[in-house]
């Protein structure tokens, strides 16, 4: 009686799982790290997962997520390393900045939402925004901390807007390609 739900069971499982490196895929958008939190579910489920599974993710699959992974971080910190040093900015500059993407990233789950009315549209675009707002503010604020003038602080401000936004797309566009490892993965097992 129950091998016929089995193979309904294993979809479960399979649907599951994607709903699941989805939602780590998209909290990237928030500065968290859910590129490695897709490599370590893919981890943890190719573990869990029977062999005898037909949705099953291979452990090349896991060491190619890991990678991509590492290749996420390395283009978000060296955008932001990049367009920060380019623009002269400091240590505090730099740290500052961090804190404040962070920061701004929080509000603009929010603020997104009721500038841009529309579900989840407006929160995702608000995060990207605020979140390279906040960037910039918090540059100006550690270069004008350090004694810089105002044009060359809004000169490394602009700069850690600009970087925070490419590396956080970069990551985004990694950890789509991550998504769809995970997507192959399971049809071709």
């Amino acid at each position: 009686m129950f091998e016929s739900l089995e193979p309904i069971l294993e979809v479960v499982w399979a649907l599951s799982f994607l709903l699941v490196v989805f939602i780590c895929w998209a909290v990237n958008i928030a500065g968290l790290p859910g590129n490695w939190m897709v490599a370590g579910l893919a981890a943890l489920y190719s573990y869990l997962v029977p062999d005898d599974f037909r949705s099953d993710v291979s452990w090349t699959a896991v060491i190619a997520l890991l990678v991509l992974a590492v290749l996420g971080e390395v283009v978000e910190f060296a955008a932001g390393a990049v367009g920060t040093t380019s623009a002269g900015g400091s240590k505090r500059g730099a740290a500052l900045s961090l804190l404040g993407s962070l920061i701004g990233g929080f509000v603009g789950i929010f603020v997104g939402g009721i500038v841009i009315p529309i579900p989840l549209v407006g929160s995702v675009i608000g995060v990207l925004f605020f979140a390279s707002l906040g960037a910039m503010a918090g540059a100006v604020l550690g270069e004008q901390w350090k004694g810089r003038d105002m044009e060359e602080s809004l000169k490394v401000g602009q700069a850690a807007f600009w970087s925070r936004l490419a590396g956080t797309l970069g990551k985004i566009g990694i950890g789509a390609v991550m998504v769809a490892v995970v997507i192959s993965a399971l049809v071709i097992s």
